[in-house]
């Protein structure tokens, strides 16, 4: 079997290829590890309209996953949408049964850059348990003030980091636009800059970010420098085209060079 090691996400189709699975696999390619996939969903959009969604069957889903684990060895997952809470904790239960020392990036899609509702409507009753069950999460400031609605965003960080770590994206900011937060170790909180002045937007740029991100965790950088060289990979995926579909153009040394710098 090819020794090159293996990431695992689990997520919808995309048909533009800009988001989703195929977004993820790029980003795993680019980081030099093969990419298997799990599909959540097949959506029937492009990079600027999202029309429609059509779920995968939870047990089919659960096939998937257990089939792949027959063959390959995963250790990290990445998960992007799923149809609700009830199947994600399945989803993370069936991964946890068969491989105890997995870890989980889940980036929770509440809603579509173009406004489908995926999450925002549902019971957040099983929240704490999932959150337990994810190494870390990656949502926007858009989708996390919408986890928890009874809390403001300073309540739902602290009680969300004391069951897991957060990566919080900030290109939703109002303040601070582009400025990222990680929250780690139950207690301590970083400010990721970014380091370009300009990014022109994309579609797919969460999915790139988190794929990123558990590419970096797999290659056993200390988090802190994961998440700073996940954010400078998605930058230049952002400024890969003026256009909302983007390039992925770099490789491993790259990622070696600048994860090697430390910040001022």
């Amino acid at each position: 079997m090819d020794k090159k090691k293996h990431i695992l996400s689990v997520a919808g189709f995309d048909p533009s290829s800009g988001a989703g699975l195929t977004s993820d696999i790029k980003t795993f390619e680019a980081h030099h590890f093969y990419g298997l996939s799990v599909c959540t969903a097949v959506t029937v959009q492009n990079d600027m309209d999202f029309k429609n969604c059509h779920w995968v069957p939870t047990s089919i889903i659960l096939e998937q996953i257990e089939t792949l684990f027959e063959r390959f060895e995963v250790n990290i997952v990445k998960i992007g949408i799923v149809e609700n809470w009830t199947t994600l904790l399945l989803i993370l239960n069936k991964l946890h049964a068969l491989n105890s020392e997995v870890k989980i990036v889940l980036d929770p899609i509440i809603k579509a850059s173009a406004g489908f509702d995926f999450h925002s409507q549902e019971s957040q009753d099983l929240l704490d348990e999932i959150w337990k069950q994810c190494y870390i999460i990656t949502p926007n400031y858009d989708e996390i003030q919408l986890l928890y609605p009874h809390l403001d965003i300073e309540e739902t960080l602290e009680h969300i980091s004391s069951k897991t770590n957060i990566y919080l994206k900030g290109g939703h900011r109002t303040d601070k636009k582009g400025w990222d937060e990680l929250y780690h170790s139950g207690i301590v909180m970083v400010n990721i800059q970014p380091n370009t002045e300009k990014v022109f937007e994309k579609h797919g740029s969460g999915c790139v970010l988190s794929s990123s991100l558990a590419c970096n965790i797999a290659l056993g950088q200390e988090l802190e420098d994961a998440a700073r060289s996940s954010k400078h990979y998605t930058e230049q995926f952002l400024n890969s085209s003026e256009g909302l579909l983007g390039v992925h153009k770099y490789g491993i040394q790259e990622l070696e060079e600048f994860s090697s710098k430390k910040p001022e």
